[in-house]
């Protein structure tokens, strides 16, 4: 009977083990397809959803630092996103 238990312990540890695994994976898929998107994609597809977005150079580059610090937090963008973001701006 004991054998039978560890047997069953061992099989639901192994899937939950197996899901997680492809869990993680399928995250760092999507991580990747988002870190391929250039600046400008990013910033039509994350700035322009709330607001109408100023031209580029409106600002100058260190107030686009500034801004893209202050909206990384409203928009939930990660640092990568944020600076390619920033980067197309400041051109």
């Amino acid at each position: 009977m004991k054998y039978k238990n560890n047997h069953l312990f061992i099989t639901i540890s192994a899937i939950l083990f197996l899901g997680a695994i492809m869990t993680t994976i399928e995250g760092c898929a999507v991580s990747a397809k988002i870190t391929a998107k250039t600046g400008v994609q990013l910033w039509s597809e994350n700035c322009q959803r709330c607001h109408n977005t100023p031209p580029p150079n409106t600002f100058s580059p260190e107030q686009w630092e500034t801004i893209g610090l202050h909206m990384q937090s409203r928009a939930l963008l990660t640092d990568i996103e944020r600076n390619k973001i920033i980067d197309f701006l400041q051109q």
